[in-house]
């Protein structure tokens, strides 16, 4: 079974997002698919209590993992997994847009010094500006790698596939930021960029292999 279900034993301790980030997840899966379209979503993971009541823009950690893992099921669930797969980096297309305008000021990465630096430097910056944004504000545990291929984006607690249960990687949203994270920095280039592994499907941690260089 590709979509996977969330897991019905709960962790006893709660992770979160902070309430902004899980607005702009919403906003974002909004962008993508209209209210209506987010208010079923919502309906079928049993989140009723988020229908028209989105988080407030505040940086209080009260946007659970549980309710990110359960929202990203029932998008499986409704549109079948390459229907979801699709949609949720849509999202994080949007949620990367949303997140620079929220964001980019406090982290200097919308600063024209940034801009000019050189792509190779820009990568490798954008990715530690990156991984610091979650780590200091949501309880994800992102650590950075690389070889020379390949960034290696890892997640050792991971929001985006919490509590589920795949047979393949399923942060298809995290996927989509960082694809739209790159073609920001790049200034509209494309890369590579997959989800290796994932540990709604077993694995240790969920690792996310970005190309070092443009595919265009």
């Amino acid at each position: 079974m590709t979509g996977g279900s969330v897991s019905e034993t709960r962790q006893s301790v709660q992770y979160f997002f902070p309430n902004k980030m899980g607005r702009i997840i919403l906003l974002a899966m909004e962008d993508v698919m209209g209210r209506n379209g987010v208010n079923a979503v919502l309906n079928l993971a049993r989140l009723q209590h988020r229908i028209g009541n989105y988080p407030p823009n505040n940086f209080e950690k009260e946007f659970s993992f549980d309710e990110v893992g359960q929202l990203f099921q029932a998008l499986d669930e409704m549109y079948g997994p390459r229907g979801g797969r699709g949609l949720a980096r849509r999202a994080g297309h949007s949620c990367f847009k949303f997140g620079v305008k929220d964001f980019g000021p406090m982290l200097g990465i919308a600063d024209l010094t940034f801009r000019v630096l050189p792509l190779g430097m820009k990568l490798r910056v954008g990715f530690e500006v990156l991984s610091q944004t979650f780590n200091k504000f949501t309880d994800h545990l992102v650590r950075l790698g690389e070889d020379s291929q390949y960034f290696h984006w890892i997640m050792e607690r991971c929001g985006t596939c919490w509590g589920r249960k795949t047979d393949s990687p399923c942060c298809h949203l995290a996927v989509g930021i960082l694809e739209e994270g790159l073609y920001w920095v790049s200034g509209g280039k494309n890369f590579y960029v997959e989800e290796v592994s994932c540990i709604a499907a077993g694995d240790q941690s969920c690792t996310i292999l970005v190309g070092k260089y443009p595919l265009d």
